[in-house]
């Protein structure tokens, strides 16, 4: 399957929104059945993410599955919301740049490597974090994002 990247100008963004969803907000509408992270998921706007967060949101699901939180009904369930929400999402590979970010310190330390990965994949969209939604349940990346004048949800 072809992955679609994203570089949205800045008028795209002002128009419709640009709206970074993190794993931990995925993984809670996904398998926590949070209702506002399912809203704040499926909210309107440019949404956008890091090849990273199917890859955790795809453990996410195998793990919960292997430590019997899920039935088999769910689990495919599940997948199947993971692949629609990978379908409409703007995908961003972790790229040397974005690696590159990641080895600098962030506002607010100590972070974990993949919430750098993260953080830095939101900076390297290349738009102002003003025109940026950071959707996050991660109190490390929901921190930081806010210290790099990011919108959080």
């Amino acid at each position: 399957m072809a992955r679609r990247s994203i570089r949205p100008s800045v008028s795209d963004a002002t128009a419709i929104g640009l709206r970074y969803i993190e794993s931990s907000a995925l993984v809670a509408a996904l398998l926590e059945r949070d209702v506002d992270a399912l809203k704040s998921v499926r909210a309107r706007g440019r949404t956008v993410t890091s090849a990273l967060t199917i890859a955790e949101g795809a453990r996410a699901i195998l793990r919960a599955r292997a430590a019997a939180q899920l039935t088999t009904e769910e689990e495919r369930a599940a997948v199947r919301a993971l692949r629609r929400f990978e379908r409409r999402c703007f995908l961003v590979a972790v790229t040397d740049p974005i690696l590159a970010r990641v080895r600098r310190p962030f506002p607010i330390e100590p972070i974990r490597t993949l919430d750098a990965v993260h953080l830095a994949t939101a900076e390297l969209l290349g738009e102002p974090p003003a025109l940026v939604v950071v959707v996050t349940r991660d109190v490390r990346v929901r921190d930081n994002a806010q210290a790099l004048g990011y919108t959080v949800e």
